[in-house]
């Protein structure tokens, strides 16, 4: 099955399109039919014959290809655009929101006017909205971008002198990490590693793989290692491109000497994580050395389930018997020191217990119930 890609942005998402009898070429424009309605976009790949099974149904056919009248509807609305722009950002400015006006993008039959902006939160265009209906009398959207997205549509020169990867041919953005930087041994200055955008560089990926495998075969910084004739030394820095080796080596009487050598005559141990990992003495594959480590947990977990309770290293039996004992001996050092207070408190309670019923006797009751043995009667009045 036949297929074209035909990409409606400067370096936007690629879509791909039936073209039905038509033969259109690389650079050629077509009219599509799309979600949006009518579109006009460019061909940046041509016939390509893809099996059936790999395509994704349905694939919409191209309508035609764009004649004269069509380049100059194209035109016209690049012209409403630039209006469009310079009115959005009054109303922008007349509101008082706090949002930045990126672009501007007209729809081919003129049915939608797209409005791209950029603002550190939520931003509340209702009102916007409603004034920019009212001057173009057609449907209007605000649809709120990163900085990533901004720098992709406005475009620009990078560190190294040629223009921003996204805004020439990058279709997506590919998730970058400060990890990345460092694997390259990279410095982690943010104004050496950071784009125009302000984010990590996406050129960080492009070589992230060849790293990572050049990096499985070299020792870490600090790492001893052994040489083939005999010297032995700590790591001070390798060169990932070269393979190379710079090794602190202690030649006696308190002397050292910088050596390097290559990555393929030093014995060391090698990293664990990225590419494949060789051991000096035999080959390891990552997934099998995982697989046999939770096999030999399982096979523990396995024994000491069967083990019978009787059956304890007796090491691991007299340390247990020792601290039930200590345990034993603390619980009652605690219990008698805590009846000793117990018998304090009751003492003074029973004390206290004896002041207050001096104090509250006479106060409504049974008198004779809360007065001390010892204390005088209570005189009596008179009857009236």
């Amino acid at each position: 099955m036949n297929i074209i890609g035909v990409r409606f942005r400067t370096a936007g998402k690629v879509y791909y399109f039936d073209p039905a009898s038509l033969e259109p070429k690389r650079g050629d424009h077509v009219i599509v039919e799309t979600a949006r309605g009518i579109e006009y976009g460019t061909v940046v790949r041509g016939l390509t014959d893809v099996p059936e099974e790999k395509v994704t149904q349905p694939l919409r056919a191209v309508v035609r290809l764009a004649n004269e009248q069509d380049e100059a509807t194209y035109r016209s609305n690049r012209e409403k655009e630039v209006t469009a722009r310079g009115i959005c950002i009054e109303k922008i400015r007349k509101h008082g929101l706090e949002m930045k006006l990126i672009d501007v993008e007209y729809t081919f039959d003129g049915n939608k006017i797209l409005f791209y902006f950029t603002a550190d939160g939520r931003v509340d265009f209702r009102d916007l909205v409603k004034d920019l209906a009212s001057v173009f009398h057609t449907r209007i959207e605000l649809r709120q971008i990163g900085v990533r997205d901004e720098t992709k549509i406005i475009g620009g020169c990078g560190v190294c002198g040629r223009p921003l990867c996204c805004h020439s041919y990058l279709e997506d953005f590919i998730p970058v990490s400060i990890r990345m930087a460092k694997e390259q041994n990279l410095s982690l200055n943010p104004g050496k590693i950071s784009g125009v955008c302000g984010r990590l560089m996406c050129c960080l990926k492009y070589e992230e793989d060849t790293y990572e495998e050049l990096n499985a075969k070299l020792p870490r910084v600090g790492d001893v290692v052994t040489a083939q004739d005999g010297a032995e030394g700590r790591v001070q820095s390798v060169n990932i491109l070269r393979q190379i080796v710079r090794v602190v080596v202690e030649t006696g009487d308190d002397e050292r000497e910088i050596r390097d050598y290559p990555v393929d005559e030093l014995v060391f141990r090698p990293r664990r994580r990225g590419g494949e990992k060789k051991n000096a003495d035999a080959e390891t594959p990552r997934g099998q050395e995982k697989q046999g480590g939770d096999s030999r947990r399982r096979e523990g977990r396995k024994e000491r389930r069967e083990k019978p309770e009787g059956e304890a290293a007796p090491e691991a039996g007299q340390r247990g018997e020792n601290k039930n004992r200590e345990n034993h001996r603390r619980r009652r050092r605690d219990g008698d020191q805590g009846g000793r207070r117990e018998d304090r408190e009751g003492r003074g309670g029973r004390q206290e217990r004896g002041n207050d019923s001096g104090r509250n006797a006479g106060k409504g009751g049974d008198p004779a119930s809360r007065r001390p043995e010892n204390a005088a009667p209570a005189p009596q009045r008179d009857a009236e």
